[in-house]
C-alpha cells in the first residue's frame, strides 16, 4: 500500500511540475506574445470608466488603447488597477504599459519611459450649479473645503497653492468620482480636477458648473517600463499614424466634442 501511495504521489508530483513548467510565451517587446496588456485605473471619466453595465471599460484612454493595439496587431487586455499601485505594477511586469491619464513629468521619467504626449490638460475648479460662492480663481478658495483625488496632479496643484499661502481645507479621495459625489451632497465647497475630467460632469443638466480652467500645463503620455525602448518607439510610431489618419481627432471629438489632440 505504501509503495502504491508512493507511486501515486510521484505521478501527481510529475504532473504538478509539468503544469508549473508551462509558461506563457513572451512577446518580442511585450510580456505575453501577441497581447498588449494595459494598466488602467478605470474610475476616471471621461478618460476611463465603466459603462452602465459595470463591466465594459469605455472612455478616451480605452479608445486610444484599442487603436494602439490594432496598429501593433496585438490583442488588447486591460488590467484595472488602483492608482496608488499602478506604476509598481508596470515595474513588476503586470502589464506592458500604463494608459491612464498619466502626466509626463521629469520625476516620472526617472523611473519609467514615455511616448510623446497625446493630449494636453489643465486644472479646473468646479462648484455646485446653484452655488453662490464667489469663486473665479484658485485664490478665491480661501477658507473653503476643496475635494480632489489624492496622488494626482490636482493634488499637486492644490498643494502648490497651499505652499503659496492659500488657506483651505483639503478633502482627499482615492477616486475622482467620490470628490464629485461629495460636492453633489454639499459636503465640500468645490472640486479641483483635471479639466478633461470635468468635461464628463458638465452640461445642460449637470449638477455642477465650471468657474475656472487653467491653461494646459501638463500633457498625458503612454508610460512603459524603464528600458523598454522598443515598445516605446513602436507606440510613438503608432500615435503618429493615428494622428495622421484622423483616428485620434475622431476619438477626441467623440469624447470631448472637440479636437484636443497634442500631436499635429
Amino acid at each position: 500500500m505504501k509503495k502504491l501511495m508512493a507511486v501515486v504521489s510521484a505521478v501527481l508530483m510529475v504532473a504538478a511540475l509539468a503544469g508549473c513548467s508551462k509558461k506563457v510565451e513572451k512577446g518580442e517587446y511585450t510580456i505575453e506574445k501577441d497581447v498588449f496588456k494595459v494598466g488602467m485605473e478605470i474610475g476616471y471619466p471621461p478618460m476611463e470608466y465603466y459603462d452602465a453595465d459595470g463591466k465594459t471599460p469605455i472612455g478616451f484612454d480605452v479608445e486610444l488603447s484599442k487603436a494602439l493595439s490594432e496598429k501593433l496587431e496585438l490583442k488588447l487586455e486591460i488590467v484595472d488597477t488602483s492608482w496608488d499601485g499602478i506604476f509598481a505594477g508596470l515595474e513588476t511586469d503586470k502589464y506592458d504599459a500604463v494608459i491612464s491619464s498619466v502626466t509626463i513629468t521629469d520625476e516620472r521619467k526617472e523611473s519609467m519611459d514615455f511616448t510623446q504626449a497625446y493630449i494636453g490638460n489643465g486644472q479646473a475648479i468646479i462648484l455646485q450649479k446653484d452655488s453662490t460662492l464667489n469663486v473665479n480663481s484658485p485664490a478665491d478658495l480661501t477658507g473653503l473645503k476643496v475635494a480632489y483625488q489624492a496622488e494626482t496632479t490636482s493634488d499637486y496643484f492644490m498643494a502648490k497653492q497651499g505652499e503659496n499661502g492659500l488657506k483651505f481645507e483639503p478633502v482627499e479621495f482615492d477616486k475622482v468620482i467620490n470628490a464629485y459625489d461629495e460636492l453633489a451632497l454639499g459636503r465640500c465647497d468645490a472640486v479641483c480636477s483635471d479639466a478633461l475630467v470635468s468635461a464628463a460632469y458638465l452640461g445642460p443638466d449637470s449638477k455642477y458648473k465650471s468657474v475656472w480652467v487653467g491653461d494646459a500645463d501638463e500633457y498625458f503620455g503612454v508610460a512603459v517600463k524603464k528600458g523598454n525602448s522598443v515598445l516605446a518607439e513602436k507606440l510613438d510610431a503608432a500615435l503618429v499614424e493615428l494622428a495622421a489618419d484622423g483616428t485620434l481627432k475622431a476619438i477626441s471629438e467623440k469624447i470631448f466634442g472637440t479636437d484636443l489632440i497634442a500631436i499635429k
